[in-house]
């Protein structure tokens, strides 16, 4: 199983905790690119994407494309405030 978590690159809370213990978490300059990196990572073998809740918002292929494929996790992690 390969996890990778996906933040906007100002987000400076979100996914600490897997990111000091380096795990894959990966900073998106362009939010308008999370298809693209998500789609990147589904193509480097990465079965579990969890994407902080600003980063969700600007993804339309999560709900349609990957809502019921059984190879591909799509996890939205909820804010803290």
């Amino acid at each position: 199983m390969k996890i990778s978590w996906i933040k906007y690159e100002k987000d400076t809370k979100s996914f600490r905790l897997p990111q000091a213990l380096g795990f894959d978490v990966f900073s998106l300059q362009d939010l308008e690119k999370t298809d693209e990196t998500m789609k990147e990572l589904i193509g480097k073998n990465y079965d579990t994407i969890i994407l902080s809740n600003e980063v969700a918002g600007f993804s339309e292929d999560i709900i349609k494309k990957y809502q019921k494929d059984k190879n591909v996790k799509i996890v939205i992690s909820l804010d803290k405030d």
